[in-house]
């Protein structure tokens, strides 16, 4: 487990960056300011949060702009056309200097290694907005939408279907950490590049019994020229309501967002009763606004 002074100066580029305690008090603190936003409110007042996108965001870059204002921070949305980031300074060099004036670096783009840079650089944490290898900001939301609905993580079942990607990833690593079983039915060539977890190319195979099923859009930002080839090799990994019914009675279904009706999911399973991702989609506020409060204080994960 981390000491306080090592929380305090760690950056959050992947799940497994945490150890189980830490996800749980994470989770611990989500509820929290789910409960009571206004807790700590003064955390940060007079500090400020860089949000530098390289990628298009809806719900990421508003869920922490509105968390690091809870915080009493003021959130600094940057794009790279707007830095000398985008004529050719290096990234540590960007790094260096946004520490002087930022509490904290949070960072959306495509290549992890980038993130890994910035943050080695970085004297202040740097987190993981997205990537094309993780998204641990969505499995902290994921978590606790299955805590909140099952009122615990050890030993629940969660089939993820389609292309094992980024969420999947961090899924995965965030199964490992809780005891959530993750179980990935994917095409031959779509399998996560994280171990861990159960991979089968059966999707009614991974569903049965399952407390959750999962999945995210077949074309991801920068897979445009892939659409049709995608398509064709993950049509067989819709969910639906067939095959969302041989989860178990009381299963849930996640999507990350934003969903493609009639591609990877249809309306009557995302718009249906056993949807939950428009609570998986409100969890990311408070679950963010915990890990931008203990990775700036350092007090909470002990």
């Amino acid at each position: 487990m981390a000491t306080l002074e090592t929380m305090k100066a760690r950056s959050l580029l992947k799940v497994s960056d945490l150890d189980s305690h830490e996800f749980e008090r994470l989770l611990d603190l989500a509820e929290l300011f789910k409960e009571k936003p206004d807790a700590h409110a003064g955390a940060l007042r007079g500090r400020t949060v860089a949000m530098f996108f390289e990628k298009p965001s809806t719900r990421t870059r508003s869920s922490f702009a509105a968390a690091a204002y809870r915080l009493g921070a003021l959130p600094l949305s940057l794009r790279p056309d707007e830095l000398q980031l985008g004529r050719g300074e290096p990234i540590a060099d960007t790094a260096r200097v946004l520490s002087a004036y930022m509490a904290a670096i949070v960072i959306r783009t495509f290549a992890q290694a980038e993130l890994e840079e910035m943050a080695t650089a970085a004297d202040v944490p740097v987190i993981n907005a997205l990537s094309d290898s993780h998204h641990p900001l969505q499995a902290l939301a994921d978590m606790l939408t299955l805590r909140e609905r099952f009122h615990r993580l050890e030993g629940l079942k969660l089939a993820y279907v389609g292309d094992g990607n980024n969420v999947a990833n961090s899924l995965i690593e965030a199964g490992a950490l809780t005891g959530v079983e993750v179980t990935v039915a994917c095409p031959p060539g779509y399998e996560p590049a994280v171990a861990g977890a159960v991979v089968t190319h059966d999707p009614a195979e991974a569903v049965h019994g399952a407390s959750a099923v999962y999945t995210d859009v077949w074309v991801s930002m920068g897979e445009d020229a892939e659409r049709d080839r995608r398509l064709a090799d993950l049509r067989a990994f819709q969910v639906n309501g067939s095959l969302l019914e041989r989860a178990a009675p009381d299963a849930i279904f996640l999507h990350c967002l934003p969903a493609h009706r009639g591609e990877e999911v249809t309306a009557e399973v995302i718009d249906g009763p056993h949807s939950a991702v428009w609570q998986q989609a409100a969890n990311r506020l408070p679950t963010e606004q915990a890990l931008l409060y203990a990775l700036t204080s350092g007090d909470a994960l002990q």
